[in-house]
């Protein structure tokens, strides 16, 4: 039976497995940046253990093409390092390793995967007698030389369940407890298991150019780099965005809602509506804090910055409403306003535009314009016409007085190139808001930030612009691209890091997007994406909280229901 991988054609034998396809192919390489790690087959991703074409045993009936084989009339799309989707099967693969050398040095150890890090991903240690990374590095390298071959296997939920409950894994045990499926799917290695809610590489031996540095409390993984896999990535610690995380644990020590379980456990008891009012107590006093800082420094310029869907727009309006209280006038502006005409934006190789580089605004413009303003001079701004993709000059006339305090959203607002030369630093204000999502699944498997961005994203793109699933999903890597090249390496800059995620709005948006995801049939290319999000919330437990959430949350602006957005 014939296969197209990445359009080299092959005769797949009746159990022959990936691996050895692309091996016979001569498509196996030794380089992280060029070697497969997995397939993409008909909308979902397979390990290379996978085996196309195989023996119905016991019948001797002759051979079959699995099911998506046969949908994909047979394409194989490899996927490598530099794929979003190779990348998270390299990630899962580096848990299991790094968690099965920390069970073989310090049994009684209990290590949490926490944030990301820059270039790395914090990992917790506690319990560990003289825990050192240097030796843990030690064993993940001698793991690796063994190139063990990782296979998943299916088990009895109840006998999953039991074996967890055996190790001491009580929040493993915990969170299946809410599986609604009778099975569960593990990767083993003697007597150590263990899950990551997708696919992992061939073996260990796959897991090139890494690193393990120590760090207070436990270490950090560094991964390879996104631009050039044969290296590991450069490495910068991230003080500021590491306190404001640790924050946000605290938080969720201090309402009893740290895994999903305990999110499960308020949802059901009830007690979630009081999860609400405390977070977004937390939030509006964390407002009415920046507001403060803003006003005792004399800054007469917010520059507010963040990745998509953190709620930008939603903060700059309470903090206008926190800084009124102070007998300030607020004025919102936008950077978007600054965009260069569309005609006048050069496309990138792809031949498409760009409109995520700092390029395609006006940077000039602005910083004399800000500089003016800050000199308490009038200008004219401009306002940008989304439907021609040209910028427009109003008449709309702006002169800043000693109560004023410009908010000034946008993507760029943290990069230097934004900032006016000869200005008092005091005068200007950073302030980046990200939603850094402090909730666990387990203790080995951390929900992502970006994945609760996204979910905002679907519901609201829905919601407000009736964008399909698959239209908001097709955009994300390049939305993901754009905020790896100019939002995250400028986050440090920020005078405060705001963070704007909520402890229950996974319960709330489960209501509003697991219709849509749903409706994704397999064949289709998002299918892959939108089965990850769903292993997700199939452990959540849907809340219809919704009349308990304020206008003025942050939640809102994804939901709908906002009053800032009321003319």
């Amino acid at each position: 039976m014939k296969l197209n991988i990445d359009n080299h054609m092959i005769e797949a034998q009746p159990g022959q497995s990936l691996r050895e396809l692309i091996t016979a192919l001569g498509l196996e390489r030794t380089e992280l940046s060029m070697r497969p790690l997995a397939a993409k087959i008909a909308g979902e991703v397979f390990t290379l253990s996978y085996i196309p074409v195989r023996q119905k045993e016991m019948t001797g009936e002759r051979q079959s093409m699995r099911r998506a084989m046969a949908a994909s009339n047979g394409e194989v799309h490899l996927l490598r390092y530099t794929d979003a989707a190779g990348r998270d099967v390299y990630k899962r693969t580096f848990q299991f390793v790094v968690f099965l050398a920390l069970r073989q040095l310090w049994p009684k150890a209990t290590a949490k995967m926490t944030c990301k890090v820059g270039s790395g991903v914090f990992i917790n240690v506690t319990g560990a007698e003289n825990f050192c990374a240097g030796q843990l590095k030690k064993r993940v390298l001698e793991l690796v030389e063994q190139d063990i071959p990782l296979i998943r296997r299916r088990v009895a939920l109840d006998e999953a369940i039991a074996h967890f409950r055996t190790d001491g894994l009580d929040d493993k045990v915990r969170l299946l407890q809410w599986r609604t499926f009778d099975y569960f799917d593990e990767y083993a290695y003697g007597d150590f298991a263990d899950y990551y809610y997708g696919e992992m590489m061939p073996s260990t031996g796959y897991l090139r150019n890494w690193d393990i540095r120590a760090a207070e409390g436990g270490f950090i993984f560094v991964y390879p780099d996104d631009e050039n896999p044969d290296m590991v990535a450069p490495y910068h610690d991230s003080p500021n965005f590491y306190n404001v995380f640790a924050e946000g644990e605290r938080w969720c020590e201090l309402m009893e809602c740290e895994t999903v379980a305990d999110l499960n456990d308020l949802t059901t008891s009830g007690r979630i509506r009081e999860l609400i009012r405390v977070n977004e107590a937390l939030h509006e006093k964390r407002y009415s804090q920046v507001a403060d800082m803003v006003c005792e420094r004399g800054a007469k310029a917010v520059m507010l910055a963040g990745p998509s869907s953190s709620g930008k727009t939603t903060s700059a309006n309470r903090l206008a409403t926190q800084l009124r209280v102070h007998g300030k006038k607020p004025i919102l502006m936008s950077l978007d306003d600054y965009y260069i005409d569309r005609d006048k934006i050069a496309p990138g190789p792809d031949g498409k535009l760009d409109l995520e580089h700092i390029n395609t605004i006006d940077t000039d413009l602005f910083r004399s314009d800000m500089a003016r303003l800050l000199r308490g001079e009038e200008v004219e701004l401009p306002s940008f016409n989304f439907l021609t993709g040209c910028r427009e000059w109003c008449g709309h006339k702006l002169k800043l007085h000693d109560d004023s305090v410009i908010i000034v959203e946008g993507l760029h607002g943290l990069n230097p190139a934004m900032l006016p030369a000869h200005v008092d630093a005091n005068l200007i204000f950073r302030l980046y808001v990200s939603p850094l999502l402090p909730l666990n699944l387990d203790n080995h498997n951390r929900i992502a930030t970006s994945y609760l961005r996204l979910l905002r994203r679907v519901v609201r793109d829905y919601e407000t612009r009736g964008a399909s699933v698959q239209r908001t999903l097709s955009m994300w890597d390049s939305v993901r691209r754009g905020e790896h090249r100019w939002i995250f390496p400028y986050q440090e800059n920020a005078d405060v890091i705001f963070n704007s995620s909520t402890l229950y709005e996974l319960a709330v948006l489960k209501k509003h997007i697991f219709p849509l995801l749903t409706a994704v049939e397999p064949e289709d290319e998002c299918y892959d994406q939108v089965r990850n999000i769903v292993k997700v919330l199939n452990f959540i437990q849907e809340a219809d909280v919704d009349d308990e959430i304020p206008p003025t949350s942050l939640v809102r602006e994804f939901i709908g229901g906002n009053t800032f957005y009321r003319k």
